[in-house]
């Protein structure tokens, strides 16, 4: 900016009385904080490197689209894109996007679709590939799911998917998926390195959780919240119209309660927000069951949102992967219904109890609008990235701004809802439920 702005704040005067809001200054209790005077973010967060900048090299952020000069000969590209893992609003609309700006902005005709995930490029299963062109992505945005199928494993048998990616002459790979499906890109890639190969890897995530780290949101996100609110609507609707009704319903959330929490902020009529996160007790003087029934005493009817992740630590006995190295886990919702219905049994008090595990339902809808478009751009700037030579990179959206990411920093840890930040603290006040549920909280 030539001319700054002046950012100060004015004050009316000194501030004495004490808060009502109660909430912590202490790090790591659990408890959301409130926020100080010394806490400020930067308007503009562009910089540019040279020889008077202070900023190295390793602390930025390289900014996504076209370059004037590329690295890859339209007329010899061969590009391939694979989606793996599981379903997720948005996985057509970036098929569609990649499809379309290789063959209308580059001029590349030969892209072909792995199909069921890495398992695609394993010959003992005789996929075979799918020919893309724009007349056969032109209406897929319209669908949920993936129009090349998709799968879990086979990404471990890294030297296998680069044997039949030279076979098939690829120059560029997009891989469209969650943190196995990533982990298994930067594998490959090693292994195209090793092998000294010229074949561009691309990331574009794809987890409805929104656990990618650094990003912004993954593709998907809004659409699943969007329905887990629809869904949200219906359960209370259930609950306002029973004599003590119980609204319960699960929403998808392995490690991380982004969804929970914003369908909660988003639908005004969730009285209790689990998530894995936040720890909590069911039974006890501040265990959840009594609050739930202080909630139900006091207003006739109530609705708790519970993350799929949550209580796992308590619930496994044994930990077992899927064929994507996904943790198993328990069946939460279930059992927090039966735990709920043993409790008011015991206490002869009359609930309705209806329970809603919508998760599947929401993994194969359509993008809205906001996801579709926002996975039009990502898909653009994949291929922008891949015709540029760029690899071992995931696209993603940091500041508002399309970025390239290295995988390796990514994938090095996963995104958490802060029990102590700003987006807990808003469902807290959603939902007015207590700040913790424990019967005693040791660091």
């Amino acid at each position: 900016m030539s001319e700054p702005y002046d950012f100060t704040i004015e004050e009316l005067g000194k501030r004495s009385i004490k808060s009502p809001i109660a909430m912590s200054t202490v790090q790591g209790d659990m408890i959301a904080n409130y926020v100080t005077d010394d806490q400020y973010i930067r308007l503009d967060v562009g910089v540019k490197l040279g020889a008077q900048s202070p900023v190295k090299r390793a602390h930025v952020l390289e900014c996504a689209g076209p370059r004037e000069n590329i690295y890859f000969m339209p007329a010899h590209v061969h590009a391939g894109i694979v989606s793996c893992g599981g379903l997720c609003p948005g996985i057509n609309d970036v098929i569609r996007s990649v499809v379309r700006c290789l063959w209308y902005r580059y001029g590349v005709r030969r892209i072909s679709g792995i199909r069921y995930g890495y398992k695609g490029f394993l010959p003992e299963y005789q996929y075979g590939i799918k020919t893309l062109d724009p007349d056969s992505v032109d209406d897929i945005h319209k669908l949920g799911g993936t129009y090349l199928g998709s799968a879990r494993g086979g990404g471990k048998e890294v030297s296998k998917i680069v044997d039949a990616m030279e076979q098939l002459n690829l120059n560029m790979l997009f891989t469209i998926g969650g943190d196995g499906t990533q982990h298994g890109s930067l594998d490959i890639a090693e292994e195209i390195d090793k092998r000294k190969l010229k074949i561009a890897m691309i990331g574009i995530p794809k987890t409805v959780d929104n656990d990618f780290a650094i990003i912004d949101r993954s593709f998907g996100f809004n659409t699943a919240v969007e329905k887990a609110v629809e869904v949200v609507a219906a359960a209370h609707m259930e609950a306002s119209s029973a004599i003590n009704g119980l609204g319960l319903v699960k929403v998808m959330g392995r490690e991380s309660g982004f969804i929970a929490a914003h369908t909660a902020l988003a639908s005004h009529e969730v009285n209790f927000v689990l998530i894995p996160e936040v720890p909590f007790n069911l039974e006890g003087y501040n265990g959840f069951l009594t609050h739930l029934e202080k909630r139900l005493t006091n207003r006739k009817h109530a609705v708790v949102l519970i993350a799929e992740g949550a209580m796992q630590e308590q619930l496994l006995t044994e930990k077992k992967t899927d064929a994507g190295g996904n943790l198993k886990m328990a069946d939460v919702g279930t059992y927090l219904r039966d735990r709920i219905i043993k409790y008011f049994e015991e206490k002869k008090m009359e609930i309705s109890l209806k329970y809603i595990d919508p998760s599947y339902i929401i993994r194969s809808a359509p993008a809205n609008p906001g996801d579709s478009i926002y996975c039009e751009r990502l898909g653009n700037a994949a291929v922008h990235a891949a015709m540029a030579g760029k690899t071992k990179l995931i696209i993603g959206l940091v500041n508002d701004e399309f970025v390239h990411l290295p995988i390796k920093a990514v994938i090095s840890h996963r995104s958490h809802v802060d029990p102590e930040g700003n987006l807990w603290r808003d469902t807290l006040d959603a939902t007015h439920q207590p700040v913790l549920m424990v019967n005693s909280f040791n660091k």
